[in-house]
């Protein structure tokens, strides 16, 4: 890379830095922002898309920044996602026996997540089957938005651009379409269930939804002395930042991913040469936390500190994606995205509702509503709701979410490229068999789960 074409890279990005900072602002200004809790990377992210020259031209932006904010989703994500097992910490066998109902939750994640994809895969092919012509992985994105949120479709993204398809901004674009739907009908749809459940007596502890803190609605909080800490400082700066320690550790991780996956492809190992890079990432970072834990030298990681250093590169993987939205290509698919946004609504909340109700013994409600915010957006997202109807968190839910929510997301991932391979090799008809079978999976396994664990 020459230093003319760093300058860009970095130009591109101070750019997107600049629409993250009135993303920020708008967030903190405008009420209907705050009531959905839209993201500013996400208001940010879609300003610059109108104003750029894929929406109404105003900016004249290079068309070499808008490429390189297409490609930085796929390149960030790889850090993000391979730092998902550092500092994972179950909590052994005592925490098992405390979190039971944490194994069938776990279930209950799987089979709503898998429900996403059959749900998909068969708008997919129920459009093909009536003439529309759509792209094979069409479909997949509906967990990869919902599920998975604004900067999980760089993962997409960066998978099938790995394989040299061409339609790889198409899907990460169409991603990005089905994290707004599903983040901002998340949000409301769980306010009414919360409603719903506090009238009906369904809730463990609220009797009237509670007020929403005003610092959660604009953004930031305003009393030094309620600002929450970043983290532990692990390390000390006269040897090495703990930021720098954690950055460090985590793009080790990378770099031993990329140099596997570079192996499997010099040796043209059949299967591993196409496992996407951050795959590899994931297990080469469950083997560094092992070897970490092995010579005692846990203290030495926090997963607030990693938190911090994932969220940035999330922000800009997600304004990035946003601002280089094919608006065109997407608006080419507009009816069968509003097809699986509405189906995906009906199913995510349907399953979830019937399963927690049915199998979770205690704070059902409480639990399905935190699994909801995190099936239609992300982990916070999850919490957010959870938080309303639980402030004090009285109840068993947090818990239990966020240690079924650390396996679902390392399961997920792996599974991902598997799915993959079926759908460019056997077809999205198949990819769709297969997911049914996982949602039935799923569901048995929760039901089995819960008669073992949760015991009147």
């Amino acid at each position: 890379m020459t230093g003319a074409m760093f300058t860009t890279l970095f130009q591109s990005i101070a750019f997107l830095a600049l629409f993250l900072l009135i993303g920020f602002f708008l967030r903190a200004k405008i009420k209907v922002f705050q009531e959905t809790f839209i993201p500013a990377s996400v208001i940010g992210g879609f300003i610059l898309l109108l104003l750029g020259p894929i929406g109404f031209g105003i900016l004249p932006i290079p068309e070499e920044w808008i490429k390189i904010w297409s490609l930085i989703p796929g390149i960030l994500i790889v850090p993000v996602v391979t730092a998902t097992p550092l500092g994972l910490d179950l909590g052994g066998k005592d925490a098992m026996k405390k979190f039971k109902p944490a194994v069938p939750l776990f279930f209950i994640m799987f089979a709503a997540y898998y429900l996403q994809n059959a749900i998909g895969f068969g708008t997919n092919v129920l459009f093909r089957s009536i003439g529309q012509d759509l792209y094979d992985t069409f479909g997949w994105e509906l967990c990869i938005g919902y599920t998975g949120g604004h900067g999980t479709a760089g993962i997409l993204g960066n998978m099938l651009n790995e394989l040299n398809i061409p339609y790889w901004e198409t899907a990460q674009g169409v991603g990005i379409t089905m994290a707004t739907f599903g983040l901002v009908g998340g949000i409301l749809i769980g306010m009414v269930l919360i409603n719903w459940a506090a009238r009906k007596g369904e809730t463990a502890v609220l009797e009237e939804p509670g007020d929403i803190p005003t610092n959660i609605k604009v953004g930031y909080e305003r009393d030094i002395n309620k600002q929450g800490s970043l983290g532990r400082e692990t390390t000390k700066s006269a040897s090495m930042d703990t930021i720098t320690f954690h950055t460090s550790v985590i793009f080790l991780g990378c770099l031993i991913a990329y140099g596997l996956l570079a192996l499997a492809k010099r040796f043209d190992i059949p299967g591993f040469k196409s496992i996407s890079v951050w795959a590899y990432g994931i297990l080469v970072m469950f083997f560094i936390w092992w070897v970490i834990r092995k010579l005692n030298l846990e203290f030495l990681i926090d997963s607030n500190v990693k938190g911090k250093i994932t969220g940035p590169l999330t922000e800009f993987a997600v304004i990035g994606a946003v601002a280089s939205l094919p608006l065109d290509t997407v608006f080419t698919y507009l009816v069968p995205i509003l097809v699986m946004v509405v189906l995906g609504y009906i199913g995510t909340v349907g399953i979830l509702l019937f399963l927690c109700k049915r199998y979770l013994k205690v704070d059902w409600f409480e639990h399905m509503v935190a699994t909801l915010g995190m099936s239609t957006g992300v982990f916070l997202t999850g919490l957010l709701l959870l938080k309303i109807c639980d402030p004090e968190s009285k109840t068993t839910a947090l818990g239990n979410y966020s240690i079924s929510f650390s396996i679902i997301s390392a399961v997920t991932f792996a599974i991902m490229p598997a799915i993959l391979n079926i759908i460019l090799t056997q077809g999205p008809g198949m990819a769709l068999v297969l997911t049914t079978g996982l949602t039935i999976f799923g569901i048995v396994a929760t039901m089995v789960s819960s008669k073992i664990l949760l015991k009147d």
